[in-house]
C-alpha cells in the first residue's frame, strides 16, 4: 500500500507563485514514476507533469516554464513549483504514482485545491 498525501494548495493572485508538495508513505519502493494532474470541474483531467525513476521530467504545453516538478532524494516527497500562475491554473490538483511493471498511474492522492485569481 502506498499512501500520497498532497498539500500547499491554497489562493493566489495571478502572476504568484505556490509550491505543491506530495508525501508518499508506504511501500514506495513499489513505485516507478510520479506525476501531477490536475482536474477542472466537468474538464477531463490533465496530465500536468511527469518524473521517472531515472529524474526525466515533461510538462504540458500549457505549464512549460512556469513549473518545476521535482523530488528529493529518497523519492519520498514529490514537489511542483508553480510561478507565474494564470487564473486558467485553477484546479484541485492530485498526485500521481505508478506501480512498477505497469502502464498507467494507479495510485492517487485526494487533491489540493489551487485558486488562481485575477
Amino acid at each position: 500500500q502506498v499512501q500520497l498525501v498532497e498539500s500547499g494548495g491554497g489562493s493566489v493572485q495571478a502572476g504568484g507563485s505556490l509550491k505543491l508538495r506530495c508525501a508518499a508513505s508506504g511501500d514506495t519502493w513499489r513505485t516507478c514514476g510520479m506525476a501531477w494532474y490536475r482536474q477542472v470541474p466537468g474538464k477531463e483531467r490533465e496530465l500536468v507533469s511527469s518524473i521517472s525513476t531515472s529524474g526525466t521530467t515533461s510538462y504540458a504545453d500549457s505549464v512549460k516554464g512556469r513549473f518545476t516538478i521535482s523530488q528529493d532524494n529518497a523519492k519520498i516527497t514529490l514537489f511542483l513549483q508553480m510561478k507565474s500562475l494564470k487564473t486558467e491554473d485553477t484546479a484541485v490538483y492530485h498526485c500521481a504514482a505508478r506501480t512498477c511493471g505497469g502502464v498507467h498511474y494507479n495510485l492517487w492522492g485526494q487533491g489540493t485545491q489551487v485558486t488562481v485569481s485575477s
